[in-house]
């Protein structure tokens, strides 16, 4: 079952429910799915499927944050709920400990010894962590860690 047609039935399940977050949430990604598709793209692959869905979740913490700066709590709430409709369809995130865990391995292995290498070891992350963990965590740690 591809993304679209999960999507697709979650919308019917929610729209019956009367699940307005559900709903928005829902929209938002088979507009970027069917935005997609229109690109000249003939299929998208499930890995452009989390990239795609990982922009929509970023885009909205975005909002929160600047929401949450601005004092509009009454804005932030549907960014959020938003967000916890989409992360439904995003592989399970990876906990800090388990991002320093594998950091410590990578840099080890492309053999970063200070702030300059950082470039190497966020390649090499990049890749590893592709859809299972949000890169400003992994930039912030790998930061960190080389430091």
């Amino acid at each position: 079952m591809t993304l679209e047609e999960k999507i697709n039935g979650e919308l019917k399940t929610a729209m019956l429910a009367k699940d307005e977050a559900s709903v928005r949430g829902l929209r938002a990604i088979k507009q970027s799915i069917l935005m997609a598709k229109t690109s000249g793209a003939t299929a998208v692959s499930t890995e452009d499927e989390i990239k795609m869905l990982q922009k929509l979740v970023k885009q909205r913490k975005e909002s929160v944050e600047i929401y949450q700066q601005q004092n509009r709590p009454d804005l932030a709430k549907p960014e959020l709920e938003e967000i916890a409709v989409i992360e439904k369809f995003l592989p399970q995130q990876m906990g800090e400990s388990e991002i320093r865990s594998e950091l410590t391995r990578i840099i080890g292995e492309v053999g970063a010894k200070s702030p300059q290498d950082m470039g190497k070891v966020m390649g090499a992350a990049s890749k590893f962590f592709a859809g299972k963990a949000d890169n400003k965590i992994v930039s912030q740690l790998v930061k960190e860690l080389l430091s």
